[in-house]
Order: C-alpha cells, then structure tokens, then sequence
C-alpha cells in the first residue's frame, strides 16, 4: 500500500516506523509499497522511488532500521504508474496534476489514451523510450538486490502502465506492442525478463496482474490465464491476482473474497505459487483459501493496515503460532502461551 509520505522518491522517517511495525507483526513477509523505476512513474510526488544513488541510500537507510529488529524478508514492489501518474495526494482529492503546475509533470502510456476524460493526454511512448524503462526496471532490480532485498515483485496491475500495455482498452497501438494478445504482453514480458536476468538467480521474482478489468472488451481471466503461463515458462515464481484499476467504467461487484475466484482460476492453470487478495479479513475466511486449495498464500494490505497485529490475532484464533519480537512476550494472553515462537 502507498502512503504517500516519501520527498522526492526518498523514504522518510514514517517509512521507518510505517514498515518497522509491520516488520514485527509476524507476517511471513513484508512487501514495500509500489515503487516507481524512473520519476515519471510515480503515482503522486510522494510516492517512493529507487532510480538514483539518492532513492537507494534513503531506501538503505530505512532497512538498516528495520533489519536491526527484524529478521522477517522484505520484499520490493516495483512500478511505473504509467498514465495514472502525477497525482495529488488521495487525502487532497487525488485529482491529476497537470505538467507545468507545481507536482505535475507529463505521463506516459502505450497510448494517447487517458484514464479519465479530463486527464492530460499521456504521451505515446516510442520504442527507444519503451526500451529505457525496460532497462529501469532491471536497473532498480539490481539497487534492490545491493540493499538487500530479498525478493521483486513486478507490478502488472491496477491501470498501471505494464496493464495499459495488456489491456486493448487502453493500448491502441499498431505496432509490436499492440493489436494481438502477443503483441500486447510483449513489453511487460520483456520487463520480466529483464529484471529477472538482473536479479539473482536465487531470489524471487514474482509479479502482480489484473484478472480483469471488470468491463466489457477488455483485458479478461482467459488472457491472464495466458499471461501467466508465458511468465512461468520464463521462470516467474509466483503470482499475486487482483482485478481491477484500468478503466473508469469499471463495474465491480465487491464483497468478501470477491477477487479469490481468479486466484483459483490461476491456481488452476499455472503451477507456480498463487496469492489470493481482496478483502479478506477475516483469519477464517484466510485459512479456507489455502484449505481449499484456491490459492498458496494471503496478501493482506488494507486489513493490515487496520490491524498490523493481524497476524497475531489469526494464529491465537487459528491455533498456530508467530514471530514476536521479545520486547512483546509479555502481552501474550495468559490462555495462549504457545502463541509466541522465537
């Protein structure tokens, strides 16, 4: 989740406390918010980045704060927000800005195509541009691995710009990165190549998609599905499934687990590991999931937000036990003595 707090792509003193609670909530592993490889692609100019020596060295120091309390993995979410950049902050409207007025800058896109009718038009990226930001997602690849994060995750989701290139709805190009459902994963399956070669071998790379856009004509579970299986082929080692983000007309019938049913449907149809999000809240709702084999693993964002000691809660309801820290030992309910591990 964004918070929206960084100065100029660096992480701040809130980074440190905002992931050093939730590094010692017991989770399984901690996922740093979405951040963007080049500046254009951040979401709003508050949003973090790792694409200079500046970026990385706030980034650094934030994980030597953390590290010196928690052993949990931590993880990197890298992005490129494509035509939903340059927006203010959600708290302020999360309106777009335009270029020229302060926080604004031009965005960028597979298409001339906004996400609402009055955004700026972003500009049609061209080959040679295409290239360079897939060369800065694998450059932001190996800043990651210098400071010694454990896995990547590619983000592939939510209208960003890796799912503008899959969804016809928003990619109108005649070119090798438009038209067919080849040609349309072309430059999103180049990025994962290349982040992968630039990541070690023995490190994770996953990625996060839309199953849906939740509309008509566009990007569907039929073309995940094939997504997917050309991700795994290259090496992908897990996929976390959501829905949703790209276009404005979306129509989502949101409700509790309302996005599990294409987890399962990848789960299905790939081999390699699937996350299950979306509005799960519940540590019963969570542990049917995985029962039922509809999907490996839990993301949880919003609900952890809401209750960093989720964890916690789920395995004293659960009969399981998690990672605390031993400055916490002492809150452990006097029922649940084997709640705690060291």
């Amino acid at each position: 989740m964004c918070t929206y707090s960084a100065v100029q792509g660096c992480m701040t003193d809130w980074h440190l406390i905002h992931l050093g609670q939730l590094a010692l909530s017991g989770a399984g592993l901690l996922t740093i918010e979405a951040t963007a490889v080049v500046p254009e692609g951040r979401i709003s100019y508050a949003d973090v980045g790792l694409y200079d020596d500046a970026t990385e060295a706030a980034m650094q120091r934030t994980l030597d704060g953390i590290r010196k309390w928690s052993d949990m993995p931590i993880a990197i979410q890298l992005a490129h927000a494509g035509r939903k950049a340059s927006s203010d902050l959600p708290w302020h409207g999360g309106g777009q800005i335009a270029p020229g007025l302060d926080n604004g800058w031009q965005t960028e896109a597979p298409s001339a195509v906004p996400f609402n009718a009055d955004d700026m038009l972003p500009t049609e990226l061209n080959k040679s541009r295409i290239h360079a930001l897939r060369d800065a997602f694998a450059e932001a690849a190996i800043r990651a691995d210098r400071i010694g994060i454990d896995a990547v995750q590619i983000h592939a989701a939510h209208g960003y710009l890796l799912h503008s290139f899959l969804s016809p709805l928003s990619n109108h190009r005649t070119d090798e990165y438009g038209g067919s459902l080849e040609n349309r994963m072309r430059f999103p399956l180049e990025v994962f190549d290349a982040v992968r070669a630039a990541f070690p071998a023995d490190k994770t790379v996953s990625i996060r998609v839309s199953a849906t856009d939740w509309y008509d004509g566009g990007w569907n579970l039929e073309e995940t599905i094939a997504f997917a299986k050309a991700l795994e082929q290259r090496g992908c080692d897990a996929i976390n499934v959501s829905t949703g983000g790209l276009y404005a007309q979306q129509k989502i019938p949101v409700s509790p687990g309302y996005q599990v049913p294409f987890a399962r449907a990848l789960k299905s149809a790939v081999s390699m590991p699937v996350v299950a999000v979306g509005l799960i809240t519940e540590p019963a709702q969570a542990e049917a999931i995985v029962a039922t084999g509809d999907a490996d693993l839990i993301g949880l964002a919003r609900t952890i937000l809401y209750d960093p000691r989720w964890p916690w809660h789920a395995a004293a309801a659960l009969g399981g036990t998690v990672k605390a820290a031993p400055q916490y030992l002492r809150s452990q309910p006097s029922t649940l003595k084997a709640l705690f591990r060291g």
